[in-house]
């Protein structure tokens, strides 16, 4: 078995002819053999698994051997070596050949088996790819579009902080260039005050000497 095995690797890698065939998911599906051999080897191939014998065939009417006893419910042959696959499911799936017993070996034309329903979910899966892809496009729009205004608003309020600061400024320069002469005045005022208390002062004096004068005049009566 093991040298056989040797030999589909070498075969399998120098063979390129691929022919694909679709079937739905339960189903059975029916392989050709285009070998005109008495009997045959079915093999499957399923990457990176080595190459898997399923069965020899035979003339009709002697049944098949199968490599393994599980292959009994799954696989099936029919005239011309025809391959038969029941209910067909994932573990199923991958490249057939049928090869001749004798030596040297002789390979036939692969038949890749896959479900329709993979180019189904190959198409939703780009599908749902685009949609993610815009749904990520408009998130980051939105994000874009919210940073943009509220570095908008923090520039508005920076300018507002600025004017009012400069005006605070102005405005204090202009009360420190107001308070000297607020001081000059009030200290011109205060001189003028004491001026007129002191004149007034003399004033009261002046009164009083004019007032005792007169009574002293008035009591120095000329003698008769």
């Amino acid at each position: 078995m093991r040298i056989i095995q040797l030999q589909l690797y070498v075969l399998i890698c120098c063979r390129a002819a691929v022919s694909d065939q679709l079937t739905d998911l339960g189903s059975n599906v029916t392989i050709n053999c285009d070998l005109d051999e008495n009997e045959v080897y079915w093999v499957l191939l399923k990457t990176p698994d080595p190459p898997t014998v399923i069965l020899r065939s035979f003339p009709t009417p002697q049944l098949p051997i199968y490599l393994n006893k599980t292959f009994r419910k799954k696989y099936s042959v029919q005239f011309k070596h025809r391959l038969v696959i029941n209910n067909v499911t994932a573990d199923e799936l991958g490249v057939y050949y049928c090869m001749n017993t004798r030596t040297p070996p002789k390979l036939s034309n692969s038949t890749r088996l896959h479900f329709i329903e993979s180019t189904q979910l190959t198409v939703c899966h780009n599908q749902t790819a685009e949609e993610f892809i815009d749904q990520n496009q408009k998130q980051w729009q939105i994000i874009i579009i919210i940073s943009a205004l509220m570095n908008g608003l923090l520039l508005i309020v920076l300018i507002g902080l600025v004017k009012v600061f400069v005006v605070g400024n102005r405005r204090s320069a202009e009360e420190s260039q107001l308070n000297p002469n607020i001081q000059q005045n009030q200290v011109i005022e205060e001189h003028d005050l004491q001026y007129a208390s002191m004149d007034f002062s003399k004033l009261r004096r002046n009164i009083r000497s004019s007032q005792i004068n007169s009574t002293y005049a008035a009591l120095n009566l000329p003698k008769s």
